[in-house]
């Protein structure tokens, strides 16, 4: 996994509440779980005109022009403001596979869906939990700014806006601990694998026999 310390970069605003993971990866993708190509897939029935299947070419297919990711002014985002209770719907992990796919790492809302927050923290994505009042600010001023950006620091717990206001956010120490050093959960064990190699071994002298292939 990515380490994730700061992130600089155009804001694309989801300006619906309740999104939920089907509609951020459709569940006829979810065939695969190598964790990489779903960016083109992200929001697809909102994002194309027609229905999309694993294997299509998606250079080919007709793009909704009014669905918010395909005007040209949020083309390359890395942040999504979203509305409450973003990532409801199946446990999917493939949703937060198919956003940091498509390029983002930080996804800021009112509230997110408990199973899709958490699996967010384990693929490299940030979180962000604002309150309502603060969320609905970050819409209007992306509204009104072409190519509004934010700098969200993960060390200091802080976002950046484009007029110098700063808005701290709070975080699990332990999840920014993992981001900020790159760790999943193969990662986390990877980091005591002397001692798994240690104890391996003891145990092959305490209990021998557990260890016989024949």
């Amino acid at each position: 996994m990515e380490k994730l310390n700061t992130v600089e970069g155009i804001v694309a605003p989801m300006d619906r509440p309740n999104v939920d993971t089907d509609a951020i990866i459709p569940k006829q993708f979810l065939k695969s779980i190598k964790r990489s190509g779903f960016g083109p897939n992200l929001f697809d029935e909102w994002r194309y005109l027609d229905h999309g299947e694993p294997g299509m070419d998606n250079s080919t297919r007709p793009v909704n022009p009014d669905f918010v990711l395909n005007q040209p002014r949020y083309q390359g985002a890395n942040i999504l403001v979203a509305r409450e209770n973003f990532g409801c719907g199946s446990s999917r992990e493939h949703a937060p596979w198919a956003l940091l796919d498509y390029g983002f790492k930080v996804i800021i809302a009112p509230s997110f869906a408990d199973i899709f927050f958490n699996n967010c923290f384990k693929n490299g994505i940030l979180p962000i939990i604002l309150s309502a009042e603060e969320v609905d600010t970050l819409f209007t001023e992306i509204e009104k700014t072409e190519g509004y950006q934010l700098k969200v620091d993960l060390p200091s717990q802080t976002i950046s806006k484009p007029n110098g206001d700063v808005i701290r956010f709070e975080v699990d120490a332990f999840r920014k601990h993992c981001l900020i050093n790159g760790l999943d959960d193969i990662g986390m064990t990877l980091e005591h694998v002397d001692d798994i190699k240690a104890y391996e071994k003891r145990r092959h002298q305490e209990a021998p026999w557990l260890f016989n292939q024949e």
